[in-house]
């Protein structure tokens, strides 16, 4: 999946950043007592409200506690796992962990980024997602958080498919209908402080799923919406992901397991070419875009 992008070009003139995707999760080194410090890092949310903050703290611990016995600590060098800008606008907290072999997940990946707008305000983005491997062809998991004001906030929530769907109507059903994922869409929609948020970019609406929830919220009441209708719909999705893609049993052939390498390596390199390797730069230098860009093409 190369989820990251589809935050492009939400805010500010002249599409600030070309949109500054939270797609970078990363991780912390592999000692014990640094693993948890990577990950209170990144449970630490320091930018966003309290409900915003709730929301991704359960969602990062129910992942981490349903898959623990599947991942290996994180590996990655402090100063991937922190960093900022030299001018102290813009702040990032990446968080990895990589599944073990024997287990369907490829790695998971939370992360929080703040930047101060030119324009005043700030942006601020957190995400989680997980990657599973070619053992399985159930679907990924994408959650993020898109926040621009006080009052404004898109949402993209997940399961983005891995198999060709029209190709694949049992996959379709398996995944999409049988879960009744659309039912979360559909209550969502019908609150008058929502409106669907359609992504610029024709890639990225290619890439994400028939029941995709990618809406605009606009209220004065935004913490409130986040705790009340947000947060239980963003669990709801994560239990299917954990219930069915993560923990389902899938029989997968050769042929398939070539077909999914190759779609899983060329949608994480275009996450690389087109969100990372263009936002990274603008939002933290050079110098500091090449360290984390480095890390996470060890992993990608």
């Amino acid at each position: 999946m190369i989820m990251a992008t589809i935050a492009f070009n939400l805010f500010t003139p002249s599409n600030y950043f070309q949109h500054t995707s939270s797609r970078f999760t990363c991780c912390a080194t592999s000692s014990s007592s640094k693993q948890h410090g990577g990950q209170k890092l990144l449970m630490d949310f320091p930018y966003v409200s309290g409900p915003h903050k709730k929301l991704m703290v359960d969602l990062v611990s129910t992942v981490e506690g349903r898959l623990d016995g599947l991942l290996n600590p994180c590996s990655l060098p402090p100063d991937v796992q922190s960093y900022g800008n030299e001018s102290g606008t813009s702040h990032a907290a990446l968080h990895l962990r990589t599944g073990l072999h024997s287990s369907p997940i490829d790695f998971i990946l939370g992360s929080w980024l703040h930047c101060q707008l030119p324009t005043g305000g700030a942006l601020n983005i957190t995400s989680l997602s997980a990657y599973l491997n070619s053992s399985t062809d159930a679907p990924n998991l994408l959650v993020e958080l898109i926040q621009s004001s006080p009052t404004s906030m898109v949402l993209i929530l997940d399961l983005p498919p891995r198999m060709d769907l029209v190709l694949n109507p049992d996959y379709l059903k398996t995944f999409y209908e049988d879960t009744q994922l659309d039912q979360h869409r559909q209550r969502l929609e019908k609150l008058s402080e929502v409106k669907p948020y359609f992504s610029s970019s024709l890639y990225i609406r290619s890439v994400v799923s028939p029941t995709a929830i990618l809406v605009r919220i606009e209220t004065e009441q935004l913490e409130e919406m986040i705790e009340t209708n947000v947060a239980p719909i963003a669990k709801e999705v994560l239990k299917t992901w954990l219930d069915i893609c993560a923990f389902g049993e899938r029989t997968v052939g050769d042929s398939e397991r070539d077909y999914l390498r190759k779609r899983d390596h060329m949608a994480k390199s275009k996450t690389i070419e087109i969100d990372l390797g263009s936002s990274l730069p603008r939002l933290f230098g050079q110098e500091t875009a090449n360290r984390v860009l480095e890390a996470l093409r060890e992993v990608f």
